[in-house]
């Protein structure tokens, strides 16, 4: 591992996860929780395998993760964060919130997981109406599908598919963030090609009132 050499907590935060594509680790297993090394493949597109192999180690190395050879029927060994590879939690959501203004516009090679949505989500939706029904919004991209769950005050996301969604958002990720970050409103958003279908009034419970741009 490179060391700054500074005797700095920033500098010596760095040496552990300023290298390029462990943060993005981080944040998939803060996501998704427990994940198999195809999983941490599959959220970080374009990693090398042997670069992935090395951060697991450096990680580990660090306290920061930790490994787990599940029984059958799973039988594979799953990566978990460490209590102290969980509390990068504030850092990623203070990274990732100052990031947002960097995705108005995408650039054309640019990939995308749907589980990603999950900080975009708990950085612009809230429940405003704790006491009401259960609601989901169900968001389907080209990417795997990702429900927003809402109820007794909290929003929050999960891969998979809802029984009956309030609401089905389809279309680009940049569409979709914009419409839940107040940036455009349903009408604006489906005029530029997003299909919104079932109750928009869903989204007057969960967006801020007024939108609140990124």
């Amino acid at each position: 591992m490179r060391s700054y050499g500074q005797y700095c907590s920033i500098a010596k935060a760095l040496d552990v996860v300023g290298d390029r594509w462990t943060l993005l680790i981080i944040r998939e297993l803060l996501i998704r929780g427990a994940c198999r090394y195809t999983d941490l493949r599959n959220g970080l597109p374009g990693i090398a395998t042997n670069l992935l192999s090395d951060r697991i180690r450096e990680l580990e190395s660090a306290g920061l993760i930790r490994r787990e050879d599940a029984p059958p029927p799973i039988a594979t060994t799953l990566f978990h964060l460490t209590e102290s590879g969980a509390e990068l939690l504030p850092v990623l959501d203070a990274i990732g919130r100052w990031g947002v203004r960097y995705m108005i516009e995408p650039a054309d090679s640019d990939e995308f997981r749907g589980h990603w949505f999950t900080f975009p989500v708990s950085f612009f939706l809230h429940d405003r109406d704790p006491d009401g029904p259960p609601v989901s919004i169900e968001l389907r991209t080209a990417s795997d599908p990702v429900v927003i769950e809402i109820s007794g005050g909290s929003a929050h996301t999960r891969l998979g598919t809802a029984a009956a969604p309030g609401l089905i958002l389809q279309g680009e990720p940049q569409l979709i963030l914009a419409l839940l970050a107040g940036r455009l409103t349903a009408a604006e958003a489906a005029g530029r090609g997003l299909q919104i279908s079932g109750d928009t009034g869903v989204l007057h419970r969960v967006l801020p009132e007024p939108a609140v741009a990124p």
